[in-house]
């Protein structure tokens, strides 16, 4: 643990430098936002005690190593105050210095309008979007009780190096948006006790007063998910008194509570001491104008002429926590010592996955689907993840709520609930592997990353493909911050049926590919799906989307003797699946997921009529678009002009593809109920369509039409 701000005596102590210090990072937010012209002053200023006192005598954390693996987390929630971060990360003394305060907000800087997770040392997530941050951390909670279920699951509490806290700011705004409610929900349902958020009760957002839009009992609704709550109210002697003494009182308490997650509400009034703009909307957003931040400097008791004033008392009394941090990691360091000595073999499984590297022959438990059966991707991809539990124990995922219909339970792996909350239909305990997120897409996205971000463990959740739409701020950040999480999105086209157009995605998996660094994946049968689970878990610098059938499709024959080519081409996102006979290819027939075997099928028609036709199956267009240019031409040969492209959805990205003499065959508008069949019918995803279009397309590329 980090060195107590107790004296010898065990009395709190608040010096005079602490209190200047605190004053000069007030000051630092209202400079640095004014030479900017634009950001988020008021609550860097309110929050500069709490946000001092916690990384000065309560976060444990090295500046001199911020991936230290014995660290706390700290998360911003509230991302729009990034100083209320650059300031301690200054202070303390990760890298950052003066000048990078003084370029907040400019091109190129350590110090962005929002904290970006691997471009600032001592950034632990990209927030600013509100709620995800607090998600994050529930993500991160999780992620760190599992990981001492696999390494230290008998250690006494508070003994093990697994051991630490996850602490989280959050704002009004963090508490409004819906994420929250999901994320704080399952945290209580989980009694994550190694959960702290500080929540900046200070009742204004942008539109001032947040009683306009607001007035539920905050602390009320925290303590019906089942969390531990405290009150600190710095307006309540009628002034503002900063107590901090208090708020260290709550924080700690916070800390010793590990039964379930803990909320410390705290009072605060935005942009004190300002004394023309503390208290209201114009000081959330907004610099405070030369007259009003020279008035704010000198209620501070600093030169109201002088700009990024950081005297060097100052600066060294708060460098100190590198002295601090010293001693808690020497701590730590001797615990890790004792627990590799006695586990051996688990230390060497906790450096693989911190390299995120994959085990030696992983592969080789991969299943191999018979040809001749009939099976639904969304059925094959289970059975990869049930063959995989064994051999990557840093898999680890679950559903919201759709378990069955996602197929994403490992076979036989306990639940990841607590023991007294296991039902009949599934049992676990703590440190357990299956996740159940409940109906919350939303907060399962941004718990997802969180737990990637923590490290080591690696993490899936799954829903229907339709219902991504409730995850897509999520998954945007996931694609931002370059995780390795996987999403398992099943019931992927009209071809489930009659659930009807609600539940049928049209626009969907375009909506996705325009993700930038989010790979879409749908393979076209179940060995397919073997092939790209093992090609995705193979990246560890991007997140991707398992878009899979709830229709069964024909397992294809890629033995030697059959003209269908082997499964492992799917790896590279599109390769040649079946070869034009009797010639150079006429047609190119470009297809995805259940849609491959409609263009197998056209292949047929138009072979038979003496049409030489390849197929390509493109599972991924991301993984496909890295290939080298001369590979891509080999698979879609450029003299080759008469192209159709076959997937049940929305057509609008395909023409890239297909060029001027192509053809698209695919669904830009809504589904209807009935069986996924009658609608393939109805809606002309055919053989006979896509050979005609093929025909069309081919009389348009020797220009005859």
């Amino acid at each position: 643990m980090s060195t107590p701000p107790q004296s010898e005596t065990g009395r709190f102590e608040w010096s005079e430098l602490d209190r200047r210090t605190v004053d000069v990072a007030r000051a630092l937010a209202v400079d640095a936002v004014e030479a900017a012209g634009h950001g988020h002053p008021g609550t860097a200023m309110s929050l500069a005690p709490a946000a001092y006192l916690l990384f000065q005598r309560l976060l444990r954390h090295d500046p001199a190593d911020p991936r230290w693996a014995g660290r706390d987390r700290f998360v911003l929630s509230c991302g729009h105050s990034s100083l209320t971060l650059y300031n301690q990360l200054y202070l303390s003394g990760y890298g950052l210095e003066l000048d990078d305060i003084k370029a907040l907000r400019t091109a190129d800087s350590l110090t962005p309008a929002h904290p970006e997770y691997g471009h600032t040392p001592g950034v632990e997530t990209t927030t600013g979007p509100l709620g995800q941050g607090l998600a994050n951390g529930v993500g991160m909670a999780m992620a760190a009780r599992r990981e001492r279920g696999l390494f230290d699951p008998g250690a006494a509490p508070g003994t093990s190096p697994f051991d630490h806290t996850v602490w989280v700011f959050a704002s009004d705004g963090d508490l409004e948006e819906g994420i929250s409610h999901e994320a704080s929900s399952l945290a209580g349902h989980q009694k994550l006790g190694n959960l702290v958020v500080l929540h900046d009760d200070n009742h204004i957002s942008i539109e001032d007063d947040t009683q306009i839009a607001q007035s539920e009992d905050i602390a009320a609704r925290y303590r019906a998910y089942g969390w531990h709550v405290q009150q600190v109210d710095w307006t309540a002697t009628g002034s503002y008194v900063e107590d901090v003494e208090a708020l260290h009182t709550a924080l700690a308490a916070a800390r010793a509570e590990t039964d379930r997650p803990s909320l410390v509400a705290l009072r605060t009034v935005i942009g004190w001491p300002s004394p023309g703009k503390q208290n209201t909307g114009k000081i959330h957003g907004a610099a405070l104008g030369a007259a009003e931040a020279a008035a704010t400097k000198a209620a501070l008791g600093l030169d109201p002429e002088l700009s990024f004033q950081v005297p060097a008392d100052v600066l060294a009394h708060a460098r100190r926590v590198g002295e601090r941090a010293r001693v808690a990691r020497a701590e730590w360091d001797k615990r890790e010592r004792d627990w590799r000595a006695a586990h051996p073999g688990r230390a060497a499984e906790f450096d693989r996955l911190s390299a995120r590297e994959l085990p030696p022959g992983w592969e080789e438990s991969l299943p191999v689907f018979a040809p001749g059966t009939s099976v639904a991707t969304r059925k094959a991809s289970g059975e990869v993840l049930s063959a995989l539990a064994g051999v990557l124990p840093e898999l680890w995922g679950g559903s919201a709520d759709l378990a069955e219909s996602n197929n994403t339970t490992m076979a036989g792996e306990p639940s990841f609930i607590p023991e007294e909350l296991s039902t009949e239909a599934f049992t676990g305990h703590r440190y357990g592997r299956t996740l159940h997120f409940g109906i919350r897409e939303h907060a399962m996205g941004a718990i997802l990353n969180g737990i990637a971000l923590h490290g080591g463990t690696r993490p899936y959740g799954g829903t229907f493909l339709v219902f991504s739409d409730y995850m897509r701020p999520a998954v945007r950040l996931a694609a931002m911050m370059k995780l390795p999480v996987t999403y398992v999105w099943t019931h992927d086209s009209i071809g489930l049926g009659e659930d009807g157009p609600t539940h049928q995605p049209v626009e969907h998996l375009w909506a996705l590919r325009l993700i930038p660094g989010l790979d879409v994946v749908r393979p076209a049968d179940a060995n397919e799906t073997a092939a790209v689970w093992a090609a995705l878990l193979r990246r560890t610098d991007r997140p991707a989307g398992l878009c899979l059938s709830r229709q069964n499709l024909p397992v294809l024959d890629r033995s030697p003797e059959s003209d269908i080519a082997s499964a492992a081409g799917a790896a590279r996102g599109g390769y040649v699946l079946a070869e034009a006979t009797g010639g150079e290819p006429e047609v190119l027939l470009l297809a995805t997921g259940s849609e491959v075997h409609i263009a197998l099928d056209a292949r047929r028609i138009l072979q038979r009529d003496g049409i030489p036709t390849r197929v390509v199956s493109l599972p991924c267009l991301e993984w496909f678009a890295e290939q080298s240019q001369e590979y891509r031409d080999r698979v879609l040969p450029p003299r080759t002009r008469a192209r159709v492209s076959v997937e049940a959805g929305s057509v609008l990205g395909w023409y890239a593809l297909v060029g001027e003499a192509g053809h698209t065959v695919g669904l830009d508008h809504f589904g209807a109920s009935a069986s996924g069949a009658a609608l393939y019918e109805r809606y002309g995803l055919t053989a006979e369509r896509v050979a005609a279009a093929a025909r069309v397309s081919a009389a348009r590329a020797a220009g005859r039409s």
